[in-house]
């Protein structure tokens, strides 16, 4: 099926045109867009019709529709992934509902793939019957405790039967990249399952968070989205270094992209 075309490990969108919806009013060009995907995946999914195929049409017709918002996708490192054998752990940051919409066209085609996810999302109305056609891990996100036996145990099956899992590590999605939110429940279970992490750093706020419902936030073609994947890491002794690393890599990407990263002893933004 048709997918996004990478040219040495990289994806950059070309030119587009935008509709004149799309110039005056980005958010209703996209949101008008990805109802109906949504509609569509969930309708399948409730009748046991939504495979990693589908999965990934309706996350390449999401990027086409922020691109056709005016949103430029510019994604690299993939070569990263293409060459890794096996299932694998990815490690991210998280940023915004994009990345959960996107990620499946960027990686099905090289890996079987699923998510740690809040226990809630699969609980949605149309979108949790998507979510849960996809055998994601789920966690409360109240007992730090019970969250980390269900990755442990979950990742581990899933990894177990060849099905890589992307984790965000942080508490919740947030415009600033906190290094002391992003905990090593990745790390640990990549070590538990004894496979790889590829590192991967985000800077998705061209589909901003909510204030009512964070999904629903704003559009803004300004800027760009970018997803880069790290070089794999092997998890050595406990995962210190493996965990400063990835957190280092997410650092320098969004310092890169002016993104913003929470100092030591400053206050946390929330978007």
């Amino acid at each position: 099926m048709e997918g996004l075309h990478f040219v040495n490990g990289s994806y950059r969108t070309g030119e587009k045109r935008r509709s004149g919806l799309a110039w005056i009013s980005p958010g209703l060009a996209f949101y008008s867009r990805i109802l109906s995907i949504v509609v569509r995946a969930g309708s399948k999914a409730k009748r046991g019709r939504y495979d990693d195929g589908e999965w990934q049409r309706s996350s390449l017709n999401t990027v086409r529709a922020l691109e056709g918002a005016g949103v430029r996708f510019e994604i690299s490192g993939m070569e990263n992934v293409a060459s890794l054998e096996g299932p694998c752990v990815f490690i991210g940051n998280h940023m915004s509902t994009l990345e959960t919409f996107v990620l499946p066209v960027v990686l099905v085609p090289f890996k079987r793939v699923t998510f740690v996810v809040k226990q809630s999302l699969v609980e949605y109305p149309v979108f949790g019957h998507v979510m849960r056609s996809r055998d994601p891990i789920t966690v409360g996100r109240t007992n730090p405790r019970d969250d980390l036996k269900a990755v442990l145990e979950g990742g581990v099956e899933r990894l177990g039967k060849g099905i890589s899992v992307i984790i965000f590590p942080q508490t919740t999605r947030t415009a600033q990249f906190d290094p002391g939110e992003f905990n090593s429940i990745g790390i640990k279970l990549a070590k538990r399952a004894d496979v790889p992490v590829v590192p991967l750093a985000l800077k998705t706020d061209a589909w901003g968070n909510g204030k009512l419902m964070k999904e629903f936030g704003r559009i803004d073609p300004s800027r760009t989205a970018h997803l880069v994947f790290g070089a794999p890491l092997r998890i050595r002794g406990r995962g210190g270094e493996e965990h400063e690393e990835i957190v280092r890599f997410i650092t320098s990407k969004l310092k890169e992209w002016g993104g913003s990263v929470k100092e030591p002893g400053a206050t946390t933004s929330r978007a």
